[in-house]
């Protein structure tokens, strides 16, 4: 497989986990086992979009017991002979070379996944603003003679890029050091949020100035957290921020 594979230096690994849970979107090359006409594939593509059972191949990181994932569109590009171009967008934890396999069952002739190049990892598209390892490996080369540190920096996204799909809760500055310190995101630190945010959703809690503090788990959907004058409205997860970035405006229990 080639195609989008996102890395994280130093303190944004602790992000990766909001990338894991990000939908997928790929390029497969499937091949056919028996010519068949582009109607009769076109179809079967069509009948796989929406939510799918699959079981995990053989091969595979996880166990295999049937499950569901979705769909997000599956769209047909071109046909040569026996080699079919599609494009997919799906679930996480979706086997592409599964989904082929199973488009040859349905098609009756049999199919397995002969290419696959990943063009999307939630929020990180493959055309916009992603290295390659040429590029990395120049730029690398180009910093250690000049010494220029602006140079790799500029292949470096944000880790805050990586959250950019998720739900946001955007908190007041006097909040940001207890959340590092592990604490709940309570009511009153809530300064706006986004729509749509429903119960155990994860979400990102920003500053006001657009810096990632944590992930959490909402506990209320959009119109209850504003609602709320008290009590948590989300149960962080995994801290982003150090501790001490902002000035310390609560008290120890101790």
């Amino acid at each position: 497989m080639t195609g989008v594979l996102p890395m994280a230096l130093e303190g944004a690994t602790k992000g990766v986990g909001a990338l894991l849970l990000a939908g997928k979107e790929y390029i497969c090359v499937m091949r056919l086992h028996s010519t068949l006409s582009e109607e009769r594939v076109k179809a079967a593509l069509a009948e796989f979009c929406g939510v799918i059972y699959q079981r995990p191949p053989l091969r595979s990181s996880v166990k295999r017991r049937l499950r569901t994932r979705e769909i997000y569109y599956l769209n047909f590009l071109e046909m040569k002979e026996k080699n079919v171009l599609f494009k997919v967008g799906c679930e996480a934890g979706t086997y592409i070379r599964k989904l082929a396999h199973d488009l040859g069952e349905a098609l009756g002739c049999g199919a397995h996944m002969q290419e696959l190049r990943r063009t999307r990892v939630g929020p990180l598209i493959e055309d916009e603003g992603m290295s390659t390892l040429h590029d990395l490996s120049y730029t690398f080369t180009r910093w250690q003679e000049s010494g220029d540190k602006s140079l790799i920096y500029k292949l470096i996204l944000p880790m805050e890029k990586a959250l950019d799909l998720l739900p946001k809760i955007y908190i007041r500055d006097s909040a940001v050091d207890a959340i590092c310190h592990g604490a709940h995101l309570a009511a009153p630190g809530v300064l706006s949020l986004e729509t749509e945010i429903k119960p155990n959703n994860v979400i990102a809690i920003f500053t006001q100035k657009g810096e990632a503090v944590a992930l959490a788990r909402a506990k209320a959907t959009t119109e209850n957290i504003l609602m709320k004058t008290h009590g948590f409205v989300a149960k962080t997860q995994r801290v982003l921020m150090p501790r001490g970035v902002y000035p310390k405006m609560w008290r120890s229990s101790l």
